[in-house]
């Protein structure tokens, strides 16, 4: 249950961070999101192997 409401929650920011991007086109803007989206992603996997 724990990695599904993860799961959800990972969707959830990286949903609000492309709409973001799409109304707002800047590159400097798209490289935090990109940053941000590749940092969650990686502390999402980390989590999901130790099974927290």
């Amino acid at each position: 249950m724990n990695r599904i409401m993860a799961l959800i929650a990972f969707a959830t920011l990286a949903g609000f961070l492309g709409i973001l991007v799409w109304h707002v086109p800047h590159w400097d803007l798209i490289a935090v999101t990109a940053i941000v989206i590749l940092l969650a992603a990686r502390d999402f996997i980390a989590s999901a192997r130790d099974g927290s």
